[in-house]
This record gives structure tokens, sequence and C-alpha cells, in this order.
């Protein structure tokens, strides 16, 4: 990859809302090195893919290791295992959190501290709507939850540096996870739109943020629901 254009870091990329961010960025002159369980699916000079196990403490730091001078990081990795009180799985609530908070933390730890001697930088994390409380989704719900808290615990360490760190929250997505049988116990919500809301939707806020004209943005949690929060 060249190294003119600014590099950003995306997690999930391969499928969903991280493959729709990552073309979108593509298309927005960002090289992306994109982090993966499943082999890259995208093809372009800009593109770099690495098949990473992200739930693997090891692996993180590896991938990490090859994402030196990074000017951002978007992590959209995520799965979603779903149960009621007396059927929770422990296993799966491990998944998740390794998957979802532990990565996230080992990817900024290694690449902020670049960011802020560089002055400059972006971290997006795609929480969802469900962080707020959902019946049958209480662990998927958690760790989405510590998204927001730990977004807003760095955006506090990090403004003075002139590094935003934010949250995206959609509501239930078209992307393969709704197909996951893990979760046909619980379907998914359809928005007051009427629809699913689309990833390319997602990807576009994230781009956003990770643009000079969303510098003075950080700390927050911003929901791409189609109106579902304005519901009582």
């Amino acid at each position: 990859m060249s190294n003119d254009a600014p590099l950003a870091v995306v997690t999930g990329s391969s499928s969903g809302i991280g493959l729709a961010i990552a073309t979108t960025l593509l298309g927005q002159g960002w090289r992306v090195l994109g982090l993966d369980r499943a082999p890259a699916t995208l093809r372009e000079e800009r593109f770099r893919g690495l098949t990473v196990d992200l739930a693997d403490a090891q692996a993180v730091d590896a991938a990490a290791a090859r994402a030196e001078g990074a000017q951002a990081l978007v992590h959209a990795a995520g799965v979603l295992r779903v149960g009621r009180i007396g059927e929770l799985s422990l296993e799966s609530s491990a998944v998740m959190w390794r998957l979802h908070v532990h990565a996230a933390e080992r990817l900024a730890n290694a690449l902020v501290p670049g960011m802020v001697r560089a002055r400059q930088g972006r971290v997006v994390l795609v929480g969802s709507r469900v962080a707020r409380g959902c019946a049958g989704r209480s662990q998927y719900a958690a760790s989405k939850a510590a998204l927001v808290a730990m977004a807003r615990s760095w955006a506090a360490e990090l403004a003075p540096s002139g590094v935003t760190v934010n949250v995206v929250s959609p509501a239930a997505t078209a992307t393969a996870m709704l197909q996951d049988p893990a979760r046909t116990s619980v379907a998914p919500k359809v928005t007051p739109l009427g629809r699913l809301i689309q990833p390319e939707e997602v990807a576009s806020l994230v781009a956003y943020l990770l643009s000079p004209a969303a510098a003075a943005i950080t700390g927050q949690d911003i929901q791409v629901c189609g109106g579902a929060s304005l519901e009582a």
C-alpha cells in the first residue's frame, strides 16, 4: 500500500458493517488495514486484509504491531448470542466480551499513543442500540454498554491531544448476523421507518466522524436507529 494516504484500521472488514465502512473509507482515499477472522473479501490497491481471531489476545497484539502510524481505529467486529435468565451461557458472554471489549482495549492501547504523539487521530467503536437494554440479550447489551463507558472515558483523557473517541450505535441492521442460528430465538425489531438499517448508512456516519469536519465531536454515543430511540 502507498504511504501517502492516511491509514485506518477496521475490524470486521470482511462482511456487514465492517465491510461497508472499509469500502466507504477506501472510496474517500484512505488506506485500510482490515482485521477479520474470515478471509478478506475486498480487492483494492489501498486495502490490506489480515486474517485474525480478534478474540485471541496475542493475535490482536500481533496485528496491532502491523498498523504502526494508523490515524484511525474503527472497531466494528461483533457477534450476537442471546439467552434469557436461567439459560445464560457464560461461554457466550466470554466470547462477546473478548471480541467487543477486550479487542477494542488492546487495539486502542497499542495504536492511540501514536495518535497522541501526532496530535491527531480518530477512534470509533461500533456499539448497538441494544446497549440500553433488551429482553433476551442481556449479555450482548452489557458488552456493548461497556464500549460506551470506555469511549467516554478515553474521550475525556484524550481531548487535549486532539484525538476523538465516539460510539456509533445502530438498531437492527441488514447483515448476516440476522441469519445467525445462535440468535433465532429473538427476532430483530424493525425500526419505525419500517425497515432495517443498511450497513452503508452506518458507514457514512463513521466516515464523517473520521473526517476533519468532526474534530469537535468526541465522547458521544450516536444512534443510527430509524426513529427507534423516539419510542417510549
